[in-house]
């Protein structure tokens, strides 16, 4: 196995995720085979149970795995599907090394930093680099590890230290470190310092590491000199990154010239766009734009193949309601005016209460409006409550996760304690499952979908969905939201839960045709028996409407460049009235 390592310095969030995926995707355009590995060095065992604000988004993995955003990164660029073991977090290494000592494996030893953690390291390291995540057989070629953090942190020491170990154990030939740091620019005339680079050099050699590669973060290019400089005091080649790189790893005589002709093409379209189209994400942690980084990637592949520039309005959901009015009324109005000039709305997922009030707000002026709405996660359940206020007159409807003691509780906690949900005592909330597909000629599968499908997944008998809440609509009201208006289909196997939304067929084209990750059947409420096979992805439709759906799962996190998830392109085609059209020319076959 060859590793390509990526560590920081001078100071962090300098960009070493886009580093070790852009990385990854030039040696894949190379021809090689390419996974990633994320170390975390916080002691949390995962992201799942921290703040968005505090480290931005939590990821979420086919296996359920809540993981570092920079994942997602990875799967973005690298097109592949990483495990919850690609993400290595010293609550993870230092909870494996003490379940070993309490069960006697170290046979009585004194368990230590050196050697017991960093073994730990190593071996899960090379365990993980060997899984296929591209969906072929056998291992790799390469696998990029991210290094979280900088270097110096105390909290890294222990895996600077097994890295060193790793690197000195595979050999000069299968081992590359790229450092990524900063170079400030100071003063009027705009000098800029490599000092802090040199520094950050010096003490990663002092640890034992030695960069082959610097990638340097600067408000502006860097100059000839600088880069001169930066070489021939950091001991490092001057550009040619992917060249550098293939010989350090001796991947020169098999790797192929690099094909980035998409990458490039898509980079040029983007930069070529004249038009845009207005989109109010409304949520609870806007102050951060990391908190919703796969929804704005989705967002992007979406306006892209419209041929369009995301324009994103971020609007803080508590800016919306009337307490706001009374106590920042400036916010307030500046809130209600960016949605009112919005094309269309969206309302990503999210826990708590606050911002509630101010969700519920958009969701309804989205509907009587007849503007294109997206609910994910709580916003599709904020779109069940506020429906059920407004056009069912239940004023106290509500989540029992933000009242308790709500007369009208149309969302309620998941009461299963089966394989799919955590323990009510527990943190977290995140899982994966398998959607069925119906088989050709079911009474409830139209044979156009079948031969949709067929199309798209060639025979596949399921794909899957990620999600990540505790709370889901309760089955109890479906009838009566149903017969308002607000469609919804299909239960578990149980036949207690209600799981699928009801789709018109515009928007059951869209999936079927463009979605990589579902499969919804248009079916009829006589169909409904049947429809059992479809567990879990939970969707709504108001079928009145030009453009109004919740899911309950999480479509950004399978959205890719060239590749945009049907729901966010569905959006941003309706919210520029070219939705019919596609979906006609679609379902000709086009």
């Amino acid at each position: 196995m060859k590793y390509v390592l990526v560590t920081g310095g001078v100071v962090s969030g300098l960009g070493k995720g886009v580093t070790a995926s852009s990385v990854g995707v030039v040696l894949k355009a190379c021809g090689l085979r390419v996974t990633s590995i994320k170390i975390d060095p916080y002691l949390n065992t995962d992201a799942g149970t921290m703040s968005p604000f505090e480290h931005g988004e939590v990821f979420v993995l086919d296996d359920g795995g809540e993981v570092d955003l920079d994942l997602g990164n990875y799967e973005r660029f690298l097109d592949v599907r990483l495990t919850k073991n690609n993400n290595i977090t010293t609550g993870k290494i230092y909870q494996s090394v003490l379940e070993k000592e309490r069960k006697g494996d170290y046979l009585g030893k004194t368990v230590q930093v050196v050697p017991h953690i960093t073994d730990a390291i190593k071996n899960w390291i090379e365990s993980v680099a060997v899984i296929p995540v591209d969906g072929k057989e056998g291992p790799a070629d390469v696998c990029v590890i991210e290094l979280g953090g900088t270097v110096g942190d105390i909290e890294s020491m222990p895996f600077i230290e097994a890295l060193r170990q790793l690197s000195f154990s595979v050999g000069p030939d299968n081992f590359c470190l790229i450092h990524v740091s900063l170079i400030p620019v100071l003063g009027v005339v705009g000098e800029q310092k490599t000092k802090p680079t040199q520094h950050s050099v010096r003490e990663l050699r002092a640890l034992g590491l030695t960069p082959h590669l610097l990638a340097c973060r600067s408000a502006q290019p860097l100059l000839e000199n600088t880069k001169e400089k930066l070489s021939q005091f950091c001991h490092v080649p001057n550009q040619n990154a992917h060249h550098s790189i293939l010989k350090q790893l001796n991947l020169l005589s098999i790797a192929a010239p690099p094909n980035l002709q998409a990458w490039t093409k898509r980079a040029e379209t983007y930069d070529n766009l004249k038009n845009s189209v207005r989109i109010a994400m409304v949520g609870k942690y806007v102050g951060l734009a990391d908190s919703y980084l796969s929804v704005v990637k989705a967002l992007l592949h979406a306006c892209i193949a419209c041929s369009l520039k995301p324009s994103i309005d971020w609007i803080a959901a508590s800016d919306l309601e009337d307490e706001s009015a009374k106590l920042t009324p400036k916010d307030h109005a500046a809130a209600w005016e960016t949605l009112r000039n919005a094309e269309c709305v969206l309302v990503p997922g999210g826990f708590g209460d606050r911002g509630v009030g101010g969700m519920i707000l958009a969701a309804k002026y989205a509907r009587e409006n007849n503007i294109p709405y997206l609910g994910i996660c709580l916003g599709m359940q904020i779109s069940v409550i506020e429906f059920a206020r407004s056009v069912l007159g239940l004023k106290r409807a509500n989540s029992n996760e933000f009242d308790s003691e709500t007369p009208n509780p149309v969302v309620i906690f998941m009461p299963e304690g089966d394989y799919f949900y955590i323990p009510v005592d527990q943190s977290g909330g995140s899982y994966g499952h398998k959607v069925i597909i119906p088989p050709f000629g079911a009474a409830f599968c139209p044979a156009t979908c079948r031969q949709l499908v067929d199309l798209r997944y060639r025979n596949a008998e399921y794909v899957d969905e990620r999600h990540r809440h505790r709370y889901e609509v309760n089955p109890e009201a479906i009838g009566v939201l149903e017969e308002a208006g607000l469609k919804f289909v299909g239960k578990d196997e149980t036949g207690k839960r209600m799981e699928v939304g009801f789709l018109s067929i515009r928007i059951k084209l869209c999936i079927l045709e463009l979605y990589s990750l579902s499969v919804v059947c248009h079916v009829t409420k006589l169909d409904l028996k049947f429809f059992c096979f479809l567990r879990y992805p939970q969707i709504l439709e108001l079928p009145s409407h030009p453009f109004y759906v919740g899911v309950q799962f999480h479509p950004e996190f399978k959205s890719r460049p060239g590749r945009p998830s049907a729901l966010f392109l569905g959006l941003i085609l309706a919210a520029t009235k070219q939705l019919e059209a596609y979906l006609n020319t679609h379902q000709n076959g086009c």
